[in-house]
């Protein structure tokens, strides 16, 4: 076990919109021959398999921030040391809260969603969750992705066989009332979604952006990070160019997996990796444009 640097032996996960924990099978498998103690869990509700969320969406219907980012932090405030956090997409964006509240050892953010006062909300985020979105009136419920919505949003850059695989084995309804809570919280002060850009006493934080992500674009994890400018806590940034949003199961996610790894370990050291651009330190970047 290659831990001894900061004396984290623990992972936790958490999943984002569209998903279950199953979707970081790749990931925990890595992380747990390595001998590192995973912990994996679903949503609160999610807890049963993807084939039988689908058949009944109704705890998915049901879901809310408040719930979700509750159940993680319990789940953290019961282990004995504080635990390593990653977050994908909406799972990022609660890693930023948690973290924000004090939690961890470190926070990784797999092409994370992002939080109140990051402003833009892009429009290929809004077409790739628009089926979710259209109609405000019905925000407790369920919607299933089609094969099509699903590839366009998270496997744009997988072969057709490779989406249509990923998609059969991961793919769930998601919660309007989730996606709301994010796409509003700029609109709502009291939103759950929010984080302390300018606390330094919290752990590291490290954005992994996708060059070609749909749901959060590059552009919208560098303006996230730059929030974090004031902070003098480590706040780093780093864009895989051809990794798609689900990029924890795409090609080459290996890589991925251990530079998230690597720095979550020393978040001090520098780090470079072949596929990605250099590592980038948050603190005093300049506004963005």
């Amino acid at each position: 076990m290659d831990n001894e640097t900061n004396g984290t032996d623990t992972i936790v996960f958490i999943h984002g919109l569209y998903l279950t924990a199953r979707s970081w099978e790749p990931w925990e498998n890595r992380y747990t021959d390595r001998g590192y103690k995973v912990i994996n869990q679903s949503w609160p509700g999610f807890e049963g398999e993807v084939e039988a969320l689908r058949k009944d969406p109704k705890p998915i219907a049901r879901q809310s921030v408040e719930k979700v980012l509750d159940h993680y932090e319990r789940i953290i405030e019961g282990l004995e040391r504080p635990p390593i956090i990653i977050g994908h997409s909406f799972g990022g964006a609660f890693m930023q809260v948690l973290l924000s509240r004090g939690l961890g050892a470190a926070g990784v953010g797999l092409a994370p969603a992002t939080v109140r006062g990051v402003l833009d909300v892009p429009l290929i985020t809004l077409r790739s969750n628009w089926k979710v979105l259209r109609n405000p009136l019905f925000r407790h419920r369920a919607i299933m992705p089609s094969a099509k919505d699903f590839r366009f949003a998270f496997t744009n850059t997988f072969t057709e066989g490779d989406s249509a695989k990923a998609y059969e084995r991961y793919a769930i309804a998601a919660s309007r009332n989730v996606l709301f809570t994010g796409v509003n919280a700029n609109l709502n002060p009291f939103t759950p979604l929010k984080a302390d850009f300018k606390k330094s006493d919290r752990a590291p934080l490290l954005f992994i952006a996708g060059g070609k992500d749909h749901v959060v674009p590059a552009s919208a994890n560098r303006h996230n990070a730059a929030k974090y400018r004031k902070s003098s806590a480590i706040t780093d940034l780093v864009e895989f160019p051809e990794r798609a949003h689900f990029t924890a199961v795409q090609d080459g996610w290996e890589e991925v997996a251990d530079f998230a790894l690597q720095w979550a370990l020393d978040p001090a050291k520098e780090l470079s990796t072949a596929n990605a651009t250099a590592l980038q330190r948050v603190r005093g970047m300049p506004s963005p444009t």
